[in-house]
């Protein structure tokens, strides 16, 4: 009988299983090697580790990186632009900003559609949605039927005000699908009727190089899942933290640009609340990089400011996560001024760091733990082995002879620039979003995280520290945690003073009406369908915008107002009550609600020495060098138990490190709470 929740989080070094019995609500975990080339075989790989056969399960999600490394490997398939005649360049000239703006000889990554692959033809339709030029079907078909000859296997479609008015835009598509055939087309009016050209022309274009790239990988998936006797829908985690099916993901495939990041926050959220706090900051570090989300009053923040490649925005929303070059694998360098720095670069699994003994040679964030003896030799119970040794040339010779450091003092070294870079990281999400840190919780998850999270909590002030049980495959766990979910959203501007309810009523009507059809694609029934509206407004005059949730039966504007000045007082540390205020969207997000699994509340009995490993040397700068160390079984600790640093807690999937003047103690979901005791 299938009784099994399967979630799979496919991250850039290892491929993290999650699986959930409802049987006897217990929870089975493993590891992979990720396989890059091959994202589906990963996940096969950590279907039979688990013991199971598709026939086992009855549900499975995942979060999967496919998006997100073909934009970045530029692994695109030849897509073809359509656009209104003149507006050619418009995805070359951008908004004319680059990411670092001092830095004269940065050029901003080439667009992901050459100019030679960009077409121009008349239409022409105005700000308010009037068809001023219809489009010239011979043109088009010709156009088609050069596309044709030239192999394109996917199209965006966008003009200019189509927005408001998508009509020639779907005439297009519709010419094109009937010369292209089965070639993916994409119109911007169909998945993101917002104004500014450069973010839709973006969106409809990332959308477009996605969209084969996306459907062939979940029809492989779909393939694998089908031999091992799956029969069940794959559910695929997508930028809003909501799942879609794979009837739905080809048509909005640039969301799964950030469809594995998005896991982790979601996995922080609920791990949060189960501990009571409603203000916490999501800390994920792998093998490749860390990132970072934030809860505030229990909602994630939702940006729509996102991009994978700096210069190219994805205009749909997406839970805001701050991503850095900070993981077990980021690689230590000296840069041309002496300096000592710590990625982005990343020795990622092949090589991977020295201790690897895959050929890497340069000191990493790994490599530097084991040095200190933080890290174990052995890791995964014993089914991977590390080579010290490799480690401690690598330190050495790169990072330990150029500063005269002994080996242990340079590897402390790449610790603390690493652990600079996180909090860097960190005071970006909090103290710059107006957020103070030490009224939040830290969730710490992600392979590499334990080894970091209590260093990072002490220079933020944070004052406590969550370390679920299966912190290193959290994010797979957040997989499971989600529902289905598609964002419809629209420019709408008016004075909000002005606007009539009735208005505002009846283009949420429409929008819901939309969100209703999606979900019933996705085999949602009606009592499961739930609808949360949000309008954007800002001061009049102003460039950015703040969302703001408003209730299903919209009766009046004031309370949005009054939530509004609020949240700009928050946010920017100002407001204006007497100031006109602009409703600039409006925004749906239709969900469909989906089971989830309990955790359970585990009470361990036993006592602390049960737990008890072995007892060895760690370094630590605070207690002046190397110190015997204590080292526990997590799985073994009792629940309610308290420890004092130093100590290290052991456990199949990551390794958590209790420095110095630090506390840590096991709640009966089987947690570690870590508090700093010294001020």
């Amino acid at each position: 009988m299938s009784n099994y929740r399967f979630a799979v989080d496919v991250g850039g070094t290892f491929t993290d299983v999650f699986v959930f019995d409802e049987s006897n609500k217990e929870v089975a975990i493993a590891k992979v090697s990720s396989t890059p080339k091959e994202p589906e075989r990963g996940i096969v790989a950590g279907v039979k580790k688990s013991g199971l056969s598709g026939k086992d399960i009855i549900h499975f999600s995942h979060g999967t990186t496919v998006g997100t490394n073909a934009l970045i490997e530029r692994k695109l398939p030849k897509t073809a632009l359509v656009t209104t005649k003149g507006f050619r360049d418009v995805i070359e000239i951008r908004d004319g900003t680059r990411l670092d703006l001092w830095d004269a000889y940065s050029d901003v990554a080439p667009p992901y559609i050459k100019r030679r692959d960009r077409f121009e033809v008349k239409e022409r339709t105005d700000y308010a949605g009037n068809v001023l030029e219809e489009i010239d079907e011979e043109e088009v078909r010709a156009l088609g039927k050069k596309l044709k000859r030239r192999g394109v296997e996917s199209v965006a479609v966008c003009f200019i005000n189509a927005y408001v008015n998508g009509e020639n835009e779907a005439k297009v598509k519709e010419i094109l699908q009937e010369e292209l055939g089965d070639v993916y087309i994409c119109a911007s009016s169909d998945i993101l009727p917002e104004i500014f050209e450069t973010d839709r022309m973006s969106t409809a274009i990332v959308n477009a190089v996605l969209g084969p790239t996306v459907s062939n990988y979940i029809k492989r998936l779909e393939g694998e899942m089908e031999a091992l006797g799956y029969e069940g829908d794959i559910l695929v985690l997508h930028s809003g933290g909501g799942v879609m099916t794979s009837e739905t993901v080809p048509r909005y495939a640039a969301r799964l640009a950030s469809s594995g990041i998005a896991a982790g926050a979601i996995a922080s959220k609920y791990i949060a609340e189960l501990c009571g706090y409603k203000n916490a900051i999501g800390f994920d570090m792998g093998g490749t990089s860390t990132d970072i989300s934030l809860m505030y009053e229990g909602d994630l923040r939702i940006t729509k400011d996102w991009y994978i490649e700096y210069g190219y925005p994805i205009g749909f929303p997406s839970i805001e996560i701050l991503t850095i070059g900070a993981g077990g694998g980021s690689i230590s360098w000296i840069d041309e001024g002496g300096s000592l720095r710590n990625g982005p670069q990343s020795a990622g699994a092949e090589p991977g760091p020295a201790c690897y003994g895959l050929g890497g040679t340069e000191p990493t964030n790994t490599d530097a733990n084991i040095v200190l003896g933080r890290l174990d030799t052995k890791l995964l119970d014993g089914m991977m082995t590390l080579d010290k040794e490799a480690s401690i040339t690598a330190v050495s010779e790169k990072i330990g002879k150029p500063f005269n450091l002994e080996a242990a003092e340079a590897a402390n070294s790449i610790l603390k620039v690493a652990n600079a870079n996180m909090c860097d990281a960190l005071r970006l999400i909090s103290v710059r979003r107006g957020y103070d840190p030490r009224d939040f919780a830290l969730v710490s998850f992600g392979g590499a995280s334990g080894v970091h999270c209590a260093y990072l909590a002490k220079e933020m002030g944070i004052p406590n520290v969550i370390v679920p049980p299966y912190s290193g495959v959290a994010a797979a766990m957040g997989c499971l945690m989600v529902d289905v979910q598609h964002d419809i959203t629209k420019t709408f501007l008016a004075d909000a003073k002005s606007v009539s309810v009735e208005t505002l009523e009846a283009e949420f009507s429409t929008m819901e009406k939309e969100g209703k059809e999606l979900l019933e694609e996705e085999g949602i029934e009606p009592e499961d369908m739930n609808f949360i509206r949000y309008v954007d407004m800002r001061y009049a005059g102003q460039w950015r915008s703040l969302a703001i949730t408003v209730g299903r039966e919209l009766n009046s504007i004031e309370d949005a107002l009054f939530q509004f000045h609020k949240e700009h007082e928050r946010e920017f540390a100002f407001s204006n009550a007497e100031q006109n205020v602009e409703i600039y969207g409006l925004r749906v997000a239709a969900v469909g609600i989906v089971e989830k699994p309990e955790l359970p509340r585990k009470i361990v009995e036993g006592t602390l020495e049960a737990a008890f490993i072995e007892e060895r040397p760690v370094y630590f700068e605070e207690s002046n060098g190397f110190v015997p160390t204590s080292v526990y079984q997590r799985g073994d600790l009792p629940t309610g138990v308290e420890l004092e640093g130093p100590a290290i807690i052991n456990q199949l999937d990551s390794t958590l490190v209790i420095p110095p003047q630090f506390t840590a103690k096991t709640d009966e979901y089987r947690n570690i709470i870590i508090q700093y005791t010294k001020s």
